[in-house]
């Protein structure tokens, strides 16, 4: 887990502001608002949650999220269930219609005991015949090549208080890659510097973890349009039913 985003109140409150694509949330909002009960694991500040029950979502909502600083925001709604933990400490059986793994919290997951233990974990904590949705960078498009500071965003609040990120690749094995996240702005005296380590997997490893849980791929796609996966697409977005 990234040291520093997650963990440190004065970065985690930018968090949103650097992630507001709707593609992602769109997607999954479409899938949460369609199911009674749904767990979002590695939920963050718990926005695709947030949104669903100011949609009208009137069934049980539950995020689990390691990270203190992004519950602190989460927990401003009330009328959601919110967890301190991860997918290796999930307790509940046979009690959620939807599981889903957003915000690429799927490529932390750097080892195949870590991968095999949270898709069993996500699987087992479906009632009979329901789905989890998670999606990985698809490492066909390489997409850490684009994690320079050339790339840098700068993100600006109507109060007038800003931020710039930017990222550098710092190792690449053939599997992770290891960069930093710089943050400077109107929040800090100096630069705050973030570590993080990602598993890009591609479609057959995906697909043999899911198997090796008990689930089956239901659907899957290369981006948040729905388009279907093709060599050099962005995401590999994987929906998967549980097989018993």
């Amino acid at each position: 887990m990234d040291s520093l985003i997650y963990l440190d109140s004065s970065v985690a409150r930018w968090y949103d502001w650097f992630n507001t694509s709707r593609g992602d949330t769109d997607f999954y909002l479409n899938l949460v608002m369609s199911a009674d009960s749904v767990l979002d694991i590695g939920c963050g500040t718990g926005v695709i949650l947030r949104e669903a029950r100011a949609a009208g979502h009137t069934g049980r909502l539950c995020g689990i999220d390691p990270a203190p600083a992004m519950l602190d925001i989460a927990r401003r709604r009330t009328d959601i269930e919110w967890t301190l933990g991860d997918a290796a400490s999930i307790t509940w059986r046979d009690a959620f219609d939807l599981v889903i793994m957003t915000g690429h919290a799927f490529q932390e997951l750097d080892t195949d005991t870590a991968v095999h233990t949270a898709l069993t974990r996500m699987g087992g904590a479906l009632r009979p015949g329901g789905r989890v949705a998670f999606e990985t960078r698809n490492p066909q498009a390489r997409a850490w090549q684009r994690w320079t500071p050339e790339h840098a965003r700068t993100v600006t609040r109507p109060d007038g208080t800003w931020a710039r990120m930017e990222h550098q690749v710092q190792r690449w094995d053939g599997d992770c890659v290891e960069f930093t996240h710089t943050f400077t702005g109107s929040d800090w005296d100096h630069c705050q510097v973030s570590r993080s380590r990602l598993r890009f997997l591609d479609v057959r490893a995906v697909d043999h973890w899911v198997s090796a849980s008990g689930m089956t791929v239901d659907q899957r796609y290369g981006d948040w349009d729905r388009s279907p996966l093709v060599e050099h697409s962005p995401e590999i977005i994987t929906v998967a039913r549980k097989r018993y």
